[in-house]
């Protein structure tokens, strides 16, 4: 049974979901590297919280130190960029007690397996017990240093297991805090289920000019995904399902997802197009674009979404041409190496793996 949960990261997933469980009966211990990130919230004695509930919700463990954040907790879950996943992991390896899993929420792509390589990586000798869900449990958004507006829960979230071997007792845990969330195949499935790799790069990358004119100054989904943009983003959809089909891992087309998901209209839905599907996205509404291309847009979902899906797309010989466009345009616009600095097959443990283990080393991890 789950009482104590040590969130790591203090986000807007972070603090979203310290507010919520906290308010659901959960004792919650917050974590952020940064001291100055969390001094407003210190200064607040907690968060102040809109939208799925609100008011002023207290938090009595709030901590720059993990180790105060993991004794005595049921449950660590990670809410923070993949770009971390590798520093918390080095930090965890020396304390992390063996029956405490880990929820990496979200995992994205592969989150799951890098987590667990970087842990191996840094010494962590004992058995691995992570899972993850694809997409982050909420949607929402910091409104100021120390309050967050939870425009609703994600709704239909695929959740994994790695080692598989653990998921449906795992996923009985989770249950608990998410209701919401549905049992996926294996961390492949949820990996190739990344609707953020799938959107926000052809949404970053083809707005480049009006993102850096404005400043973000325009609405990312219902101003900024126009035809052209939902174009491209199926074309993405269509690579990363192939993959998929050759590598047989369960898929849904985006468009099914992110109905599913409950982020669009049924008539979007029937209409087939991404473009409108983004527009009447009732969650996702009033959310602006970021205000550069450094953001986790394209840092997180570039280098650590379609970088990852074309080396799945390579196992499967799956051929990625707009994927690999996108990883190209997005590298040169900004002057980052993203095929050597994103997640690669190496840094997810499955570079010595043929087509035939990988269902093995799924459902069993290390040995």
């Amino acid at each position: 049974m789950i009482k104590t949960v040590a969130i790591l990261g203090a986000g807007h997933g972070g603090c979203a979901a310290a507010a919520d469980l906290t308010l659901r009966g959960f004792t919650v211990k917050l974590h952020a590297r940064s001291a100055e990130h969390l001094a407003p919230l210190r200064a607040a004695g907690g968060i102040e919280v809109q939208g799925v509930h609100r008011g002023f919700v207290p938090l009595p463990c709030m901590t720059n130190r993990i180790e105060e954040a993991v004794e005595g907790t049921d449950l660590l879950m990670l809410v923070v960029p993949s770009v971390a996943h590798e520093t918390y992991a080095r930090a965890l390896a020396p304390i992390l007690p063996a029956e405490a899993p880990i929820y990496l929420n979200p995992g994205h792509t592969g989150g799951g397996l890098h987590f667990a390589y970087e842990l191996r990586r840094a010494g962590f000798a004992k058995p691995i017990q992570t899972c993850e869900t694809v997409t982050l449990t909420y949607i929402c958004r910091m409104t100021g240093p120390a309050s967050v507006n939870i425009f609703s829960y994600t709704k239909q979230l695929a959740f994994a297991a790695f080692p598989g071997k653990n998921v449906n007792r795992l996923y009985g845990l989770l249950k608990t805090l998410y209701p919401e969330i549905t049992q996926a195949s294996s961390v492949l499935e949820t990996a190739l289920s990344n609707l953020n790799a799938i959107f926000h790069p052809p949404g970053m990358i083809m707005n480049a000019g009006w993102i850096e004119h404005t400043g973000g100054n325009f609405l990312f989904y219902r101003e900024g995904i126009t035809e052209a943009v939902g174009r491209v983003t199926a074309a993405v959809d269509a690579e990363r399902i192939a993959i998929a089909r050759t590598l047989g891992v369960p898929f849904r087309s985006f468009l099914e997802a992110f109905h599913r998901a409950g982020l669009t209209s049924d008539g979007a839905l029937a209409s087939g197009s991404i473009a409108r599907a983004c527009r009447e996205s009732e969650p996702n509404k009033s959310i602006k674009s970021p205000p550069s291309l450094m953001h986790r847009y394209v840092q997180e979902d570039v280098g650590f979404g379609l970088v990852p899906i074309a080396a799945l797309g390579a196992i499967a010989g799956t051929k990625t041409p707009t994927i690999d466009a996108l990883i190209q345009l997005a590298g040169v616009a900004t002057g980052t190496d993203f095929r050597s600095h994103g997640l690669t097959l190496e840094k997810m443990g499955l570079a010595h793996c043929r087509g035939d283990e990988i269902a093995n080393f799924l459902k069993e991890g290390y040995g």
